[in-house]
C-alpha cells in the first residue's frame, strides 16, 4: 500500500480535541483540496460555512442532538448543497432556468459529499482528526435560519476539525466480498453474519464505550421508525421540489 491508501484505510471519527487552533492558512488549503474533488459538469454545487461564533456553535451542538464536540473542536464547518449559485449564474448567462428538479438535489448533495470527503482526507493527512455531524439534519430549518441560508441551499452535514486528544481504534468495515459484486448483484447474508461477529468483538474490546452489540443490532434504530421524516417538506421549502 502507498501512503494515500494507508491514510484512507486508517480513518476514524475523532470527538476529543486538543486546545490547539488550526492555522487559517491550513484551513484554506483544506478547502482548496476539497474543491479539487470531482463535480458534476463542473457545477460545484456546494458552499461551506465556517462557524466561528461560540454561541452559534453551542446552539448547533444542541440542535444536532447534544454533541458537545461541535463547540469544543478547533473549527466547525457546515457543508451545504448549493443550487443558488449555479442556477443564478445560468440565468445571468441567458438561461430560462428550471428549478426544483430531483436531479438538481442529487447533483448538489453528491457534489457536497465528494468535496467534504476531500477536505476530510486532506485534514487527516495533516494530523488532524475529523467527525462528520449528520445530526445537522435533526433540525435543518433552525440550522438554516441560524446560518442565514437562502432558498435553494440546504445543510447536508457538519464536520468537526481539530488535533486529536485521543486515538480511537479504526472501526471494522464490511468484508470486500459483501461490497464488490461481479457482474450482478448477489446475496451477501453470509458475509453480513460474519461481520456481525467481527463488530461484536470490536465493541467488546475497544478502549472506550464498550457495549455488547453488533452491526445489525446497531442498524435497528435507523429503520424501526421513519428517520427524519421532516426532511422531505424541508427540502421542498428550500426550493428542491423534487419533480
Amino acid at each position: 500500500m502507498n501512503d494515500v491508501i494507508k491514510l484512507l484505510k486508517s480513518h476514524r471519527s475523532v470527538r476529543k480535541f486538543k486546545d490547539q487552533p488550526i492555522a487559517r492558512e491550513l484551513l484554506i488549503e483544506l478547502i482548496q483540496a476539497g474543491q479539487g474533488a470531482a463535480t458534476s459538469s463542473h457545477v460545484q454545487a456546494y458552499t461551506v460555512i465556517h462557524v466561528t461564533n461560540p454561541a452559534n456553535r453551542e446552539q448547533i451542538a444542541e440542535l444536532a442532538g447534544g454533541q458537545p464536540y461541535i463547540a469544543s473542536c478547533a473549527d466547525f464547518l457546515v457543508f451545504c448543497a448549493d443550487m443558488k449559485r449555479p442556477t443564478e449564474a445560468s440565468e445571468r448567462a441567458g438561461s430560462n432556468v428550471v428549478r426544483g428538479m430531483t436531479e438538481q438535489l442529487l447533483v448538489a448533495t453528491v457534489d457536497t459529499a465528494l468535496m467534504a470527503q476531500n477536505v476530510a482526507t486532506a485534514a487527516e493527512s495533516e494530523g488532524l482528526g475529523i467527525c462528520y455531524i449528520g445530526g445537522i439534519r435533526n433540525n435543518p430549518q433552525a440550522v438554516s435560519d441560524l446560518l442565514k441560508l437562502p432558498k435553494h441551499v440546504y445543510p447536508v452535514f457538519g464536520m468537526c476539525l481539530g488535533y486529536p486528544s485521543h486515538e480511537p481504534e479504526v472501526k471494522p468495515r464490511l468484508p470486500v466480498e459483501a461490497i464488490l459484486k461481479e457482474d450482478y448483484y448477489s446475496d451477501d447474508s453470509a458475509q453480513v453474519q460474519a461481520f456481525d461477529d467481527t463488530m461484536q468483538a470490536y465493541y467488546q474490546s475497544r478502549s472506550s464505550g464498550n457495549k455488547d452489540t453488533d452491526w445489525s443490532q446497531n442498524l435497528k434504530p435507523l429503520f424501526d421508525n421513519k428517520l427524519r421524516p421532516h426532511m422531505r417538506d424541508f427540502l421542498i421549502q428550500r426550493g428542491f421540489e423534487m419533480e
